[in-house]
């Protein structure tokens, strides 16, 4: 009982610092771990070592990772490539269908481009085509924000489910590819409510004069900087598989190589280095591209450091081992992180704070929660990516930039994005669960 009151202080010590003073996350992650050991009983020694390894273990796992991963979408964005994919998305699937391919493309481009800058990008082409389609903008706005919303919470190489994979240890490859198949699926329910709900909502459309860039890159190297990498982690699991006996040769060991997560989104950034006409200080220089990335992914990194701690904390403190056994073997665990990651998301309203802090509290519990397989850790990597989508609303940086640029008002914003991510996070904890029950 005195854990669970010191994990319950502390996460009230952690969402009070975010929401209401906007303390940035690190430094209260930081503060709530220590609120933790303290509440805890835990000796001045133990809580400085948990700090020094948590947040030594996890960076030294996935900080490159995210960094490399931040910097493949920065260069995609600056360069045009990730427009010249959006227009392609566009083309193939024809005006006519135009929420379908504004969901789609918001699912594409927010696997390697930030939720927001994806959103601010896709914004004008949306503004365009729902008006010469004669649809209502407010419907194309919900595709396009729930697609987006599905690939930046479940779809690696995003940096919220990179660092929750490797908080929680789960096999980056299965992560990729059950995180496609339940965000996609889970997107049918959405698509739905977009057309029928979200569509009976009218939003001005005020169209925008959009100059293109003078030069963009070609179709085929604006993917490779994406697919190569995506395709090096799933050779490698596929390689790395039970069954699978791959043997022991030159190509084996160079796939199992360049198929690991860092090595893999390494390529992807010197691929990336194919997009931009001339290389030279605009993209190299510390206020070039790769200098902006580094300003991005550095909070990002520091939370998840951070969530190191707070996650190795609550190891040292015992506190797996003080909770009962009545979780163990229960498939409804799942529902465990999920129901936590909502609470969080919903609270202080970052998703990836919300998908590190939950990885970093279910980590020492996954045994007592019957998660501790493969299998069922790729599963509470996807269980908290739905939690951590539910709901987004006035606390969420992205429902501001959301009714900001479509001059929907916050009413309206309810009803397109926090209805639309609810349906989203709901729909997918119900397909993981029925796919754990099958499966596990």
């Amino acid at each position: 009982m005195t854990y669970l009151i010191a994990l319950i202080l502390s996460l009230a010590v952690l969402i009070t610092g975010i929401v209401k003073f906007k303390v940035h996350p690190f430094f209260m992650l930081l503060l709530a771990a220590l609120t933790y050991g303290f509440a805890a009983g835990m000796s001045a020694e133990q809580m400085v070592e948990a700090i020094n390894i948590g947040f030594g273990e996890i960076l030294g796992k996935i900080g490159l990772i995210i960094l490399f991963g931040v910097t493949i979408g920065t260069i995609l964005e600056k360069s045009g490539g990730a427009l010249v994919m959006a227009n392609r998305i566009l083309q193939l699937i024809g005006k006519k269908s135009i929420h379908l391919a504004m969901m789609l493309t918001g699912y594409v481009l927010s696997i390697p481009v930030f939720a927001d800058s994806a959103l601010m990008m896709m914004n004008p082409l949306n503004k365009m085509l729902s008006k010469k389609a004669g649809v209502s903008f407010a419907g194309t706005t919900a595709a396009l924000a729930m697609g987006l919303t599905a690939s930046h919470v479940m779809v690696p190489p995003t940096p919220g489910p990179i660092a929750a994979a490797g908080i929680l240890g789960a096999n980056l490859g299965d992560v990729i590819l059950w995180g496609v198949l339940v965000s996609s699926i889970a997107l049918v329910p959405c698509y739905f409510y977009a057309r029928k709900v979200a569509d009976k909502l009218r939003v001005p459309v005020l169209i925008e004069v959009v100059t293109p860039a003078k030069e963009q890159p070609p179709l085929w190297k604006s993917l490779l900087a994406i697919l190569i990498p995506l395709l090096l982690i799933l050779v490698k699991s596929v390689l790395e598989y039970p069954t699978v006996n791959p043997g022991n040769g030159f190509l084996v060991r160079i796939f199992l190589f360049l198929g690991t997560p860092v090595m893999a989104l390494l390529v992807g950034v010197i691929l990336s280095l194919l997009l931009p006409k001339k290389l030279d200080e605009t993209v190299f220089s510390s206020s070039g591209w790769i200098g902006e990335s580094l300003k991005v992914a550095a909070p990002i990194i520091l939370i998840t450091g951070a969530g190191g701690i707070f996650g190795k904390m609550l190891q040292e403190s015992g506190l797996a081992e003080a909770v009962t056994g009545g979780f163990e073997g229960a498939k409804w665990g799942l529902f465990v992180p999920f129901l936590l990651a909502a609470c969080l998301k919903t609270t202080q309203g970052s998703s990836t704070v919300a998908l590190v802090t939950t990885a970093s509290i279910c980590a020492p519990l996954m045994s007592f929660l019957g998660l501790d397989s493969a299998f069922m850790q790729t599963m509470t990597v996807l269980a908290i990516g739905a939690g951590s989508s539910v709901a987004s609303h006035v606390n969420d940086s992205f429902f501001w930039v959301l009714t900001q640029l479509t001059g929907m008002n916050v009413k309206q914003g309810y009803q397109v994005q926090t209805a639309g991510t609810f349906v989203f996070g709901v729909s997918a904890m119900f397909l993981i669960y029925i796919i754990s029950q099958i499966i596990a």
